[in-house]
């Protein structure tokens, strides 16, 4: 990738030395919307680098009249906005994108679109929105186009498509089905061969596991997402694959050394400019000092959590960030307000119609009702919630709710 930025470089060196017409316009842009690519790989969507690169080239585009075999381009700018946490300007883009598609027609520029669009609702918090224009991806992938849409997005986008939906779906309520496809999307990863679509694959996949609290399947992909971003210096999955490892570290008991690979992960996940999944890592991290019995300084870092949830509207994550935060308030004795915090939870969470983030709110409060001596109340909320699942028995979540309700008498 650093030789690829190079060359690219020095072409556009040599344009430079050529009369400012179309025919030189048109080359420039193909150097830039290139050398974009190159540098999400080699910098991170999110770098200055980047930004600059792909800005010439949204001007180069709009200059020669927005040419279809070209859409990298505004992609690539909604990938960035929504990388660094300006998710309002990033659906903009989203929407941008799709009309001009859907106007002339463009199947390659649709599924960019679509997939785009899935992934920064997602981070939005609007998950059942999400879910159509990623399985639209899905249905409407192509394989003798796969070669162009690759070289569009930089990645395979039916796989990344598949991966995002997993998150989706566990946040729904479907978690047998989201695992099923993190698998599914990892596996087609590793027979592609392509090291950006593996690293990006197996970046959503740690994302989810941590999420489902499979530590074991966790580690090993961890360790995998680690080597490839070793192997090929993509700092943009970097970062996120030590935080996960640094987690899992602790998970095991290696608590401090843990907590100091988390904060070396997100520093450097921070320095590429990127914001998105922060609030996720940050929570984390709070996990972290809450086992080590650090309480202060893990609501302090929730505090921070929700500040960059409030800044960028990264919502999908809002939910557990207020549940944390009204448990940790709990084990300082403030039942009153963890008891707010557990309803704003249960608001969020129902608002979004994560019905995964609704169990773990109606649970947490149930608990505390239990402990109130109010366990007719905690029993009436938990059970419907719980009622309402199809599938997932035999996950951490559901047990725990299962248990909680056998003993309040209502299992």
């Amino acid at each position: 990738m650093a030789e690829a930025a190079a060359q690219f470089r020095k072409g556009l060196d040599q344009l430079l030395l050529l009369s400012d017409n179309h025919e030189r316009q048109r080359q420039e842009l193909e150097f830039c919307s290139a050398l974009g690519a190159v540098m999400i790989a080699l910098k991170g969507y999110a770098a200055s680098e980047t930004g600059e690169t792909y800005a010439r080239a949204r001007e180069l585009w709009e200059i020669l009249g927005f040419p279809s075999e070209f859409l990298r381009v505004p992609y690539g700018q909604a990938v960035i906005r929504a990388a660094r946490g300006e998710l309002d300007l990033a659906l903009r883009s989203d929407v941008d994108l799709l009309s001009l598609s859907r106007q002339r027609n463009d199947s390659n520029g649709l599924v960019l679109g679509l997939l785009s669009f899935g992934r920064d609702l997602l981070f939005s918090g609007r998950f059942s929105l999400s879910r159509s224009p990623l399985e639209e991806v899905l249905t409407s992938y192509d394989a003798t186009s796969e070669g162009a849409l690759v070289r569009q997005a930089g990645i395979h986008p039916h796989v990344n498509a598949r991966a995002a939906l997993g998150v989706v779906l566990f946040c729904l309520g479907y978690p047998d089905q989201a695992l099923e496809l993190s698998k599914a999307s990892t596996g087609e990863a590793r027979r592609l061969a392509h090291p950006p679509t593996l690293a990006s694959t197996l970046a959503w996949s740690t994302r989810l596991l941590s999420l489902s609290e499979d530590y074991t399947a966790l580690s090993e992909r961890v360790e995998e997402l680690v080597a490839v971003t070793d192997e090929h210096s993509f700092p943009h999955w970097a970062g996120p694959g030590n935080v996960c490892r640094g987690w899992v570290m602790v998970q095991k008991g290696d608590v401090t050394a843990g907590i100091t690979l988390m904060q070396r992960g997100s520093s450097a996940y921070q320095a590429t400019g990127a914001t998105t999944w922060m609030p996720h890592f940050v929570a984390l991290r709070a996990s972290a000092y809450e086992i080590r019995g650090q309480v202060d300084e893990a609501v302090t870092l929730l505090d921070d959590a929700l500040q960059i949830v409030e800044r960028t509207g990264e919502r999908w994550f809002a939910a557990e960030l207020n549940r944390h935060r009204g448990r940790l308030l709990l084990r300082q004795g403030h039942s009153e307000a963890a008891e707010g915090l557990y309803c704003k939870a249960l608001s969020i969470a129902r608002e979004q119609e994560a019905k995964l983030w609704e169990l773990r709110a109606a649970a947490s409060l149930a608990r505390l009702r239990r402990d109130q001596g109010r366990r007719v109340e905690a029993r009436d909320l938990l059970a419907p919630v719980y009622g309402w699942f199809t599938e997932g028995f035999d996950t951490p979540d559901l047990k725990e709710a299962k248990a909680l309700l056998d003993e309040l008498g209502g299992g």
